[in-house]
């Protein structure tokens, strides 16, 4: 962590590709290395629809979405893209475009509505329906089994530590269902997000506002990860096997003790809980300001930490932007502002004013990239080879007279972050040392963007969502990344 105000210097040359952007696309094309993954990804509750179809059973987020003012524009995702009956439209998509992986989540309450059990034939045939479409157009998987979802059927979700056990179940019996077709598989999905945003804060499924007491959920998630390792492993798939942490570059406001002791939380609750665990077998020390609030650091079974900290295959990193973190407390509300019960830490995120954002009010701070993988290989020297995730970048596209989409702002966002990483990891880098094999860019397609509903447009081919057909048209940032992979 960074606990000083200092941030890296800007590029000067933002805003380019719009006017140029096969030619960037070619030379991104030109600098891809030798083997690089370059992948594009969903996840299942964003996608699919068919909430009622095939015995699917309810997710937290179907709870969710059912009360006033959880998510922005008052929608839910139980149609969304339709991508349960237009997956042929979507795989013809992936493979035109040329990427060399799909990253997309299995649903859990497609497969097990009840959580446990045998797998649902309904959802057992539309998987392998992907996943043989796939195949045959050549794009291998990567698949994650859980993506912020989790059958609401399970009381307590992470709260409850049964909930580990029956992930390791699920996690066994997908592996056996679909071992021989899955080329990477991720255990869990930036875990971080669930803790934070579903049980501390509030703003996310389950919507519980908890904030230290949400500890739990972040070892649970930790031991269902360990456990759901060992349960692939033992269905003897054949992929790599990891898990998506997110990495935050955390920086305090000032200089004052107060300020950089917050940081320093922020760092712990949104990096270290998660990630020293799974690469150094044990959690941080609590923070001596916060002994009381951390304790449940203190409580883990080292039989636990011991199932947590697996053996990998891959470490995969997802980056959003940075966090500049100040002392006072903040208040949340509802994203339409309606009031929600109020939950403070007692810390605040300070406005990052010498960068713009994206329309979900994302920092689009490119060099931070670097900032991000430096870090991580700082403190975790023996990284296993990494993936990075990209976050979606969420503007307003603007359909031009031949209803072609256009978003030269996506363009200059993925591009300049994606330069940002082969930068970082090329001799001399920042990272040099990492061993970085490829990136996920997110999204293929607009969706339901969690509790923004569909405000928040990230994908590379728009959807139609007033349309019964969810027609699909690609952007202009599509045709870029086509642009690109074709001229590696």
């Amino acid at each position: 962590m960074n606990p000083t105000p200092r941030s890296p210097a800007a590029p000067a040359n933002r805003a380019i590709a719009a006017r140029d952007w096969e030619h960037r696309a070619g030379e991104l094309g030109d600098r891809l290395p030798t083997g690089f993954e370059v992948a594009v990804a969903t996840s299942a509750f964003q996608i699919e629809g068919a909430a009622r179809d095939g015995g699917r059973g309810d997710s937290v987020w179907d709870t969710f979405s059912q009360v006033p003012g959880r998510i922005r524009d008052g929608s839910n995702a139980s149609v969304s893209t339709d991508h349960v009956k237009n997956y042929g439209e979507d795989t013809s998509l992936l493979r035109d475009l040329g990427v060399d992986s799909y990253a997309f989540s299995f649903g859990w309450t497609r497969l097990q509505p009840e959580g446990r059990g045998a797998l649902n034939r309904n959802g057992l045939a539309f998987y392998d329906r992907l996943l043989d479409a796939l195949l045959a157009d050549g794009i291998r998987s990567s698949a994650t089994l859980s993506h912020w979802d989790l059958p609401a059927v399970l009381r307590g979700g992470w709260l409850n530590r049964d909930t580990a056990g029956r992930f390791a179940d699920y996690a066994h019996a997908v592996g056996e269902a679909f071992g021989d077709r899955i080329d990477a598989w991720v255990t869990l999905f930036e875990p971080a997000t669930v803790t934070t945003k579903g049980y501390a804060l509030g703003t996310h499924a389950p919507g519980r506002t908890l904030l230290f007491d949400a500890l739990p959920t972040a070892h649970h998630q930790l031991l269902a990860h360990g456990l759901a390792v060992q349960a692939l492993r033992a269905a003897d798939v054949r992929g790599r096997i990891g898990l998506v942490n997110s990495h935050t570059p955390v920086q305090s406001v000032t200089d004052r003790d107060q300020d950089r002791s917050y940081a320093a939380l922020y760092d712990l609750l949104q990096n270290r809980l998660f990630a020293d665990p799974v690469l150094l077998g044990h959690y941080p020390d609590p923070l001596e300001p916060f002994a009381v609030e951390l304790r449940t650091l203190l409580e883990a079974d080292p039989e636990d930490l011991r199932t947590i900290h697996q053996p990998l295959d891959f470490y995969g990193l997802s980056y959003s932007e940075p966090a500049r973190v100040a002392s006072g407390a903040t208040v949340l509300k509802a994203p339409d502002g309606r009031a929600i019960p109020i939950t403070s830490w007692p810390f605040h995120l300070e406005a990052f004013r010498e960068h713009p954002t994206t329309s979900a009010g994302v920092v689009n701070a490119p060099e931070y990239v670097a900032v991000a993988l430096a870090e991580i290989l700082a403190r975790y020297p023996d990284l296993p080879p990494v993936y990075l995730s990209l976050a979606g970048g969420a503007f307003a596209d603007q359909a031009d007279a031949r209803h072609q989409v256009q978003d030269p702002a996506r363009v200059d966002y993925l591009a300049e972050h994606l330069v940002a990483a082969l930068d970082a990891t090329a001799p001399g880098g920042a990272a040099a040392a990492m061993d970085l094999r490829g990136v996920t860019f997110w999204s293929l397609l607009d969706a339901f963007e969690w509790n923004a509903g569909y405000t928040q447009p990230t994908g590379l081919v728009h959807v139609d969502f007033t349309d019964d057909r969810r027609t699909r048209t690609p952007k202009l940032s599509y045709r870029w990344l086509q642009h690109a992979l074709a001229n590696r």
